[in-house]
């Protein structure tokens, strides 16, 4: 178990579910604010969780998990970090979410879902890394729904997904009920197609939406961008 950086949290990776750079862009992109109550659909080893309640002291985070030893590799994760009274590490399916928690009992939903859709040749061809990439046990609207279940009226739902799903994304969250109110993109440097985008939607919110700056991964120099160097908590290394 290694810290995510100097003096921050001590973190395991399962073999399947890594520290991945949108979940951590995701982490910092939330705005947490004063929201009290918070769930992670599909939460991997604990990754987005962890990062949220070390942004917050009044947060309490649930982890679904349809995955055992992913759940199982969250809960020690949370333990290790004194954090298992703020957090709860549910084993279950996003499918089933009705059946595990009331309606809008959420005031956040984060999500960092699978990315390709079923025949886009994008899906790993191993099982487990074919369920985490690609959707293969939930599909974006799966996820949408379970959101907008979860999420009390005025709640937010704050996502990462892939620049090309863009249309997918914003057409799924105004279906069930959600109005998309940030949108960033991110982007390996200038100049580069975007290929990432990080949203907040609003469960029943006016239309509106802020286009913030993008996020660069690289500066002109090749090196990690101010902004990736303060996320990653690697200030003092430039």
């Amino acid at each position: 178990m290694d810290r995510l950086w100097k003096n921050g949290p001590h973190f395991a990776q399962s073999e399947h579910f890594k520290v991945s750079t949108d979940s951590v862009l995701l982490g910092d992109f939330v705005n947490i604010g004063s929201r009290a109550r918070g769930i992670d659909l599909g939460c991997g080893s604990g990754l987005l969780p962890l990062l949220l309640l070390w942004r917050s002291e009044r947060l309490h985070m649930t982890g679904l998990e349809i995955d055992p030893e992913a759940a199982a590799t969250a809960r020690r994760n949370i333990e290790s970090n004194a954090l298992s009274q703020r957090c709860d590490i549910v084993p279950g399916d996003i499918k089933n979410c009705r059946e595990l928690f009331k309606s809008g009992e959420f005031e956040l939903v984060v999500s960092n879902p699978p990315y390709f859709s079923a025949g886009s040749g994008g899906v790993p061809s191993d099982e487990k890394r074919a369920a985490a990439r690609g959707e293969v046990l939930c599909s974006l609207e799966d996820v949408c729904r379970a959101a907008a279940y979860l999420c009390r009226t005025g709640g937010v739902f704050c996502l990462v997904h892939r620049a090309e799903r863009l249309a997918d994304v914003v057409c799924t969250l105004r279906g069930v009920g959600f109005e998309p109110k940030r949108l960033r993109t991110v982007s390996h440097s200038a100049g580069k197609d975007p290929a990432l985008i990080l949203v907040e939607a609003r469960r029943g919110g006016a239309p509106g939406m802020r286009i913030m700056p993008p996020l660069f991964i690289r500066g002109d120099d090749g090196g990690e961008t101010a902004e990736i160097l303060r996320i990653y908590h690697r200030e003092a290394e430039a």
